[in-house]
């Protein structure tokens, strides 16, 4: 993806998110690790923004977008250790979100399905708008962003380094 900052100078955007921004219930997803490399808050406004800019750019919904982006993944724990009997973490996870959500801002029936059905693939439940299908499938590349390309990099550079000592001995 692009610049991860560019969001913060982009007025349009911020005039749409920036009261879920001062919310401390958002803020407080820096706390929580997401997909490794990142924190749950860098990756919620990655999807956002890059929602947004999608939706912009082929005249959906980018309001909607955009703020039901921002807050797809509001929940407040470890994913990979907290385990639910009402079903797997992509099952559960959105419903939690949209409580978390509502607790916070008005969700209209548009942004509630995109944040219900983000996780379309993991789990059946069919997105119903355009929106829905943006913010699903920039939540799956954000992930692969923010997962697979550090650890490529991290990879690279060890074998690197891996290769530098053994030249080292080599011509010691």
């Amino acid at each position: 993806m692009q610049n991860p900052n560019a969001w913060r100078h982009d007025t349009a955007y911020l005039k749409i998110v920036d009261d879920l921004l001062a919310h401390d219930e958002v803020q407080k997803l820096a706390l929580y690790p997401q997909h490794h490399f990142s924190n749950r808050l860098q990756h919620s406004i990655s999807v956002s923004y890059h929602s947004y800019l999608i939706a912009k750019k082929i005249g959906a919904d980018e309001v909607a977008t955009a703020r039901a982006g921002l807050l797809h993944d509001m929940f407040y724990y470890d994913w990979r250790v907290t385990k639910f009997e009402e079903g797997s973490h992509a099952y559960v996870h959105p419903r939690i979100a949209l409580k978390n959500a509502r607790k916070i801002t008005t969700i209209s029936p548009k942004e509630e399905d995109i944040i219900v059905k983000h996780m379309f693939g993991a789990t059946i439940a069919l997105p119903k708008y355009r929106e829905s299908w943006i913010v699903s499938l920039v939540d799956d590349f954000a992930a692969v962003d923010e997962y697979a390309i550090p650890k490529a990099y991290l990879t690279y550079f060890k074998w690197q380094e891996k290769i530098a000592r053994k030249m080292a001995r080599v011509f010691a």
